[in-house]
């Protein structure tokens, strides 16, 4: 019988709503972890239960074989990369970084050839979709930009969290359809509001609504699980940020931009949220422009 192949050793920079249950996942599949976050009050999320907490990203790169990031921005990653005790001044360890954030194409592109420049490290963008749950089963979906290499070398761990799991192209092309992912997402996050604002306007139950267009054709993973969430005002703790999903919807605006043909559904769909958003806490649930739209302040 051949000899088992021994996994990685991964980095993990990014403990928030989205990191810590990725590393949760990746300790309970056998991989040894070291983490290092901004906020280090996060590392009780995930140090419990195994993973090994660093002073910073250039002793994570130094004890693994794989870094993984999902940080907020394209600032942040840039950061992590060539901050001080960034990636960049690890002397040696991982040679491949595994971005999880989502981040401009354009801006991916620019960081990962700076940073393969300066110290042979490759990348692959490998934004993900789903949410803390889904990240936590390994059910999320990813969407990876970069070499086929990269790309084949970094599967094990990728399959790992993810149960669907797509190589879209090259470096780039993962972001590239995270934002496109963003767009329906958002789009449909203001639909979802609106549509329960006029459900509840009407006589019928708004709770027996995914119920009843479950298996038809308006039925999708947002009718079931976000608009439920809006309907019960299931907001704390949050599953994702407002001024995250705002953020992307920023993003998308730019890149429809750039392609140069128009997107009045999309617009007006960023215009709504912004408002949204531009009035609430920083860690209001993204869900939460129901309560703004039934409240009538659109």
């Amino acid at each position: 019988m051949a000899p088992t192949q021994e996994k990685p050793r991964l980095g993990f920079i990014g403990i928030g709503i989205m990191g810590a249950p990725m590393v949760r996942r990746l300790l309970a599949e056998g991989y040894k972890v070291t983490v290092w976050n901004r906020e280090p009050e996060r590392a009780r999320e995930v140090v419990p239960v195994g993973a090994v907490w660093a002073e910073n990203p250039a002793a994570v790169r130094a004890a693994s074989d794989i870094v993984a990031t999902c940080v907020i921005d394209g600032k942040a990653i840039e950061t992590c990369c060539f901050g001080p005790d960034g990636l960049a001044a690890a002397a040696s360890g991982a040679d491949l970084l595994v971005d999880f954030s989502t981040v401009d194409p354009d801006v991916t592109v620019g960081l990962a050839e700076r940073l393969e420049q300066s110290t042979g490290m490759a990348w692959l963008d490998a934004p993900v979709s789903g949410g803390p749950g889904p990240a936590e089963a390994g059910e999320l979906t990813i969407m990876a930009g970069g070499r086929d290499g990269d790309f084949a070398r970094a599967t094990p761990m990728l399959a790992s969290l993810a149960a669907n799991l797509t190589h879209m192209g090259p470096l780039g092309a993962g972001q590239t359809a995270k934002l496109l992912n963003q767009a329906i997402v958002g789009v449909n996050y203001v639909l979802m509001a609106e549509v329960l604002a006029l459900a509840r306007s009407t006589a019928l139950d708004a709770a027996a609504l995914p119920r009843a267009l479950a298996g038809g054709m308006a039925d999708s993973t947002i009718l079931q699980r976000i608009y439920a969430q809006m309907n019960s005002g299931d907001f704390h703790p949050p599953r994702g940020r407002a001024a995250q999903l705002d953020k992307d919807l920023r993003a998308v605006a730019v890149f429809a931009g750039k392609t140069g043909y128009s997107s009045p559904l999309i617009e007006q769909a960023v215009a709504l949220y912004r408002a949204f958003a531009d009035q609430a806490e920083a860690d209001t649930d993204s869900a939460a422009i129901s309560e703004w739209v039934v409240g009538g302040k659109h």
